[in-house]
């Protein structure tokens, strides 16, 4: 006799071998249902990542992760980099000097952040030089006043290469027919393209030209940062600013884009507790197809305890027969999950030039990323097993508090 005798019997009633294939089924449909489910939450959660990590890479890869500032433009800032690099996370410094302003060209406005920069060091902290359209970093020179845009504001502007366009500063300049703004000529040098809300709202000017525009010394305003983990970037600014003289102050990304970061962390909660719901929906499916296993098997269930089986073995007999369901479900959703997760992005690619018609291309993201997380896989794979243990429970002390007198009477 196989021992232990409540796990034998278990297994044997999943094996469903008997004429009443209703109740085979029945287990069938709840096996496929918990696979289904946790297919889904892990193939949608690994979407969800690949989305957030792609908007991550191209609007943090434009925007500073972290940076020191001081109250005085920075004429050693030279000397800083390698104060701030040595920092645990932080991956490379380059300093930056930022200014507001419109431009103008054919007779269209628009507002613009400037970043003035060093294309020596821009390329350690930002991902602008493997996205030009046109032209090069190298193009900003100092003293040619050349600038480089997004190519969304290019296009909105009719823009090329080489264009004359108009700055203005929001600094007053005192002249003989009154206070005007302040006025700079560049020329477009380079276009870059991310994909992202940033190609309309930043260029790129020399930063000794930056200085030269808020009349400052030769210098920078801050220096940026690039970090291996931008979560970290609360703590890199405080060890940083723990290095440097008083007179410095920090800010991260989460000051300036932190709520979009939030609002997609919540659209992912929200959906994957939505999703999660396929889930208790299969473990129900188990609580059904139990019950009826238990009606089935009151005979059986009667004999057993004529035969000196006690409750404690019937309510385990039912517990190991539910979990096999629940476990065998939840593996191959595993399996099933995992594998389209990791090939959904080359199929989705295969299938849209296969049919000619991608239903990504009106959106900034024009693929379809994943990025499987086994954190988020572990997470599903517990909680989907315990669902299923826990839907064992009433079944199981249904089927012990079964009367071998009442069972067999009618037998």
């Amino acid at each position: 006799m196989y021992k232990p005798i409540a796990f034998y019997i278990g297994l044997r009633y999943t094996q469903a071998r008997r004429s009443n294939r209703f109740i085979s089924f029945h287990a069938l449909s709840s096996m496929i249902g918990m696979m289904l489910g946790v297919a889904v939450l892990i193939i949608v959660l690994s979407v969800m990542n690949g989305f957030q990590n792609e908007i991550k890479n191209r609007v943090l890869g434009m925007v500073p992760q972290a940076t020191v500032s001081s109250n005085h433009i920075i004429t050693d800032w030279q000397n800083i980099l390698p104060v701030v690099e040595n920092i645990e996370h932080v991956q490379g410094a380059a300093p930056f000097t930022q200014l507001q302003g419109m431009i103008t060209s054919q007779g269209q406005v628009t507002g613009l952040v400037v970043n003035g920069i060093d294309p020596k060091y821009e390329p350690r902290v930002s991902i602008i030089q493997d996205n030009m359209v046109q032209g090069s970093l190298d193009n900003l020179q100092q003293g040619e006043y050349g600038i480089i845009l997004g190519k969304s504001l290019t296009d909105a502007l009719g823009l090329r290469v080489n264009d004359k366009i108009t700055l203005i500063l929001p600094e007053a300049t005192p002249s003989p027919a009154g206070v005007v703004p302040r006025f700079k000529r560049f020329t477009l040098v380079g276009i870059f393209s991310v994909g992202a809300d940033v190609d309309g709202l930043i260029g790129y000017i020399a930063l000794n030209d930056a200085a030269t525009l808020l009349r400052l010394p030769e210098g920078a305003q801050s220096v940026r940062m690039k970090l291996d983990d931008v979560f970290a970037a609360p703590d890199v600014v405080d060890q940083a600013l723990s290095q440097l003289p008083p007179h410095f102050y920090g800010s991260d990304w989460s000051y300036t884009h932190g709520s979009l970061f939030s609002a997609i962390q919540m659209e992912k909660f929200m959906i994957g507790l939505l999703l999660f719901l396929i889930v208790l929906v299969a473990a129900f499916n188990i609580v059904s197809s139990l019950v009826l296993i238990v009606a089935d098997k009151q005979a059986d269930i009667a004999i057993l305890r004529t035969l000196g089986a006690t409750p404690s073995t019937i309510t385990k007999i039912f517990i190991v027969h539910g979990t096999v369901i629940g476990v065998i479900g939840t593996f191959f959703g595993t399996i099933l999950g995992v594998t389209v997760a990791l090939s959904i992005s080359s199929v989705f690619s295969w299938v849209t030039n296969a049919l000619g018609l991608n239903p990504l291309a009106a959106y900034v993201i024009n693929y379809l990323p994943s990025e499987l997380l086994w954190r988020d896989v572990a997470v599903i794979v517990v909680l989907s097993l315990l669902l299923s243990f826990l839907a064992t429970i009433y079944p199981a002390l249904r089927a012990a508090k079964t009367q071998p007198a009442e069972a067999l009477r009618y037998e």
